[in-house]
């Protein structure tokens, strides 16, 4: 192909094309869900003070099932296979990321409602004295 044809074909928008769009969508959203639930453990842990733990990792599960369902949607829409063009294998890659979103969401959200009760639990005993 001449490079004029390339040039053209980049212009059409061929070069990514729009059977890679919902893929390339899936995708980012997937990552962007990993990244919070990353974000929310370490919040728990407290390795990073700021911010709110809970609030996090509610949109870490949110934001991986929204990933996992447009992967989803698209593999089901889309046709052919691998190769193609029609962005079939990021669709697939997208959906185990949205999963461990979710799955990162709801360990960081486990861990802070364990964490909170035992911090509350040493606040009262600090406050009132202890009963022993």
């Amino acid at each position: 192909m001449s490079a004029t044809g390339v040039l053209m074909v980049a212009a059409e928008g061929g070069v990514i094309g729009e059977g890679r769009t919902g893929a390339n969508l899936a995708l980012g959203v997937g990552l962007i869900g990993v990244a919070l639930g990353w974000l929310a453990l370490a919040r728990v842990a407290g390795r990073i003070s700021t911010g709110n733990a809970r609030t996090t990792a509610t949109a870490a599960m949110a934001v991986g099932l929204v990933g996992s369902a447009l992967a989803a949607l698209h593999l089901a829409t889309s046709n052919g296979g691998p190769g193609t063009g029609n962005g079939i294998v990021g669709a697939i890659v997208a959906i185990p990321l949205g999963l461990i979103a979710m799955t990162l969401g709801q360990r960081a959200l486990a861990r802070s409602r364990r964490t909170g009760r035992s911090a509350d639990r040493c606040e009262n005993e600090r406050e009132f004295g202890s009963a022993s």
